[in-house]
């Protein structure tokens, strides 16, 4: 897999993708991942990607020369399967969603800031818009990286337990169990003893019905 990530705050991104499973994801060629700093593709010598927005108002808004022609440069490069502009009123970023981006190879991830992008922008080039929840950012550099994230885990190879990702919160409509480790009695706190049984069977009956209860004390909405 390769995604694309345009933003006229670059650096914002470099430390996010040098670690942990990102970096060994990258490493291992299972994603590679690309940042590309929109100010290279400005018309201008100030390198300058924003304009006042016509109609007047405060903020300033991203204005779509630079943004079609960085796009535009990668697209005759490769075939993107989707062109992702992050904003808060984008379709909201689930479980279901991410398990489909990480099945498909090539992604653009737009990062908006100040007021925007302009409109055509989102006409003409973007193929899917996301949010990762109803609340503003300063900018959409965190959001791709939560997009980015949520994706590149899922993608074969790249944890080390592969099964670990389909145990995750919401694969199934359901919150996660919870968990223990060592030791199994910590000043008086015990571990249930289910989970120190070596029954398979029955710890994975356990986990499921603590998966549902947990989901129906706090996310019912996620029962049919």
């Amino acid at each position: 897999m390769r995604i694309d990530i345009i933003t006229c705050l670059p650096r914002l991104l470099d430390s996010f993708f040098e670690h942990s499973i990102l970096k060994r994801a990258q490493e291992g060629g299972h994603v590679e991942v690309v940042v590309h700093d929109l100010r290279d593709y400005s018309l201008n010598k100030q390198r300058q990607v924003d304009d006042y927005a016509f109609g007047g108002g405060a903020g300033m808004v991203l204005t779509i020369e630079p943004i079609a022609r960085c796009i535009r440069k990668l697209q005759s490069e490769r075939t993107y399967d989707e062109v992702i502009y992050v904003t808060p009123d984008g379709e909201r970023l689930n479980q279901k969603t991410s398990n489909r981006l990480s099945l498909t190879e090539n992604l653009i991830i737009l990062c908006g800031h100040y007021k925007g992008v302009d409109e055509r922008v989102r006409t003409h080039f973007i193929t899917k818009e996301i949010s990762i929840g109803d609340y503003v950012l300063s900018g959409g550099e965190l959001a791709a990286c939560v997009i980015a994230d949520s994706i590149i885990r899922l993608i074969p190879g790249v944890l080390n337990d592969e099964t670990s990702a389909l145990t995750d919160s919401f694969q199934d409509n359901l919150l996660a169990p919870p968990v223990y480790t060592r030791p199994a009695d910590f000043e008086g706190w015990k571990v249930p003893d289910i989970l120190l049984s070596g029954h398979e069977a029955k710890i994975s009956d356990w986990r499921f019905q603590q998966s549902l209860e947990r989901t129906q004390a706090r996310r019912p909405d996620l029962l049919p």
